[in-house]
């Protein structure tokens, strides 16, 4: 049974979103994706154990999707067994006036995961190529366009340089990026949405603003194949999960993110022999006590 699936959704050449499947499942049963996700929490436990004793690098991991693909329970599901301590979450929503003011990678700066520490971000600087491409209009908000006639091609094209060379900049210091687009169909998205309006305790996650956007579906996916073929780098990869089943695109996600740490050959401290002397010299006064 083929139950290692790291390398299975990587973004190697070309990228067709039509012609990538949103149901795929290899061989597992529900049961056995459950029961493989336990084990690998635990593997993760103790790479992020030793990520944050190493201290000399730091893992982002960017979730992209659609609404109702499931990002927020894959983070509790995939991330719920780490150490609260050396893990950051942080979801952008739309942009502050503040955050406006600013170039629009600034707020994803400050974000950024401290050495040591593994970063997750629901939502990214990819909403600058997602979101504001369908909905160009929003990007005369950064008061430095006049017209949405200056969103032409090479504007585009600037945009995904500017997101190539900061991807760049933080794999050349010490910080290693994994983006992780959970690919859901637009039936299993509807079934979602359904489910949010006719199951009480689900009817806070929906909002009268999904359907316009649901609306522009095809228009996304056409963003999201563009901004992946433009992004997608051996030091910044995209992996383009099946999301119609939430418990195997859980399991994918895992061993990505095991596998990516595994590579990072990360080490605990070694003491010192001084360090070595003074602690069993500290171990045989406390057993004098």
């Amino acid at each position: 049974m083929d139950t290692n699936f790291s390398d299975n959704f990587k973004v190697n050449g070309k990228f067709s979103i039509k012609k990538t499947s949103t149901s795929y499942k290899g061989k597992l049963t529900k049961e056995d994706g459950e029961q493989m996700l336990i084990q690998e929490k635990e593997k993760l436990r103790e790479l992020q154990e030793r990520l944050y004793a190493d201290g000399s690098q730091s893992l982002l991991v960017v979730l992209q999707a659609m609404d109702a693909a499931g990002k927020d329970s894959m983070i509790e599901h995939v991330f719920g067994g780490v150490n609260p301590q050396g893990c950051n979450v942080t979801s952008f929503k739309t942009p502050s006036s503040k955050e406006y003011s600013h170039d629009f990678l600034w707020r994803h700066y400050l974000a950024l995961p401290q050495k040591g520490m593994i970063g997750i971000f629901n939502r990214s600087h990819y909403e600058s190529v997602l979101v504001c491409k369908v909905h160009p209009e929003y990007n005369l908000s950064e008061k430095t366009w006049s017209s949405v006639k200056d969103f032409d091609n090479k504007f585009w094209e600037n945009r995904y340089e500017s997101i190539r060379n900061f991807e760049k900049h933080l794999a050349q210091n010490g910080t290693t990026v994994v983006k992780i687009f959970l690919h859901v169909s637009k039936d299993e998205q509807k079934k979602r949405l359904l489910d949010r309006i006719n199951e009480q305790e689900k009817n806070w996650k929906f909002s009268a603003g999904d359907l316009p956007e649901r609306a522009l579906f095809d228009q996304y996916m056409e963003a999201y194949e563009t901004a992946i073929n433009e992004t997608s780098k051996d030091h910044a990869p995209w992996y383009v999960l099946p999301a119609d089943s939430k418990w195997f695109a859980r399991v994918a996600a895992i061993q990505i993110i095991i596998d990516t740490l595994e590579k990072m050959n990360l080490k605990y401290p070694s003491l010192s022999d001084k360090d070595t002397e003074d602690l069993q010299r500290a171990k045989k006064q406390l057993m004098e006590e």
